[in-house]
């Protein structure tokens, strides 16, 4: 990313998701990353968490398995915090809840990578809920 890369909030959001569909989250991350330190103070911990899930993504694709389970529990922590409000119409519960169920996959040494993303990438989808279930 250039240095002076600064997203709208929905143009990261756009963003991601392309990366994220195409098999990249070390580059969706860094797309949120820009966001997170370009954006307003207040939404800080959002795009943080964010982009600690898409890292986390990415050491399951690069086969770190103790590093992808402690960046998707962080990035669902910093969710978490956020409750049931619905930014730029994400619902962050049910994307923490994924991200959970990844670690999860994980721990019972039953994930792979592309299912991982598939899976974050549903619930970054503004209002995803409605027309999935959440993964388990």
């Amino acid at each position: 990313m250039p240095d002076d890369y600064a997203p709208t909030a929905e143009e990261a959001l756009e963003e991601a998701r392309k990366l994220l569909a195409a098999g990249r989250p070390f580059h969706a991350h860094e797309v949120l990353e820009a966001r997170w330190k370009t954006g307003p103070a207040e939404e800080r911990e959002l795009w943080q968490g964010l982009a600690q899930i898409c890292v986390g993504l990415t050491h399951i694709q690069r086969g770190n398995l103790s590093g992808a389970a402690a960046l998707l529990t962080r990035g669902s922590a910093r969710l978490g915090a956020y409750g049931s409000t619905r930014p730029y119409g994400l619902d962050l519960r049910a994307l923490a809840v994924e991200a959970d169920a990844v670690t999860t996959a994980i721990d019972e040494g039953n994930t792979d990578a592309g299912s991982a993303v598939a899976a974050i990438l549903a619930r970054l989808t503004p209002d995803a809920w409605r027309d999935r279930p959440i993964t388990r």
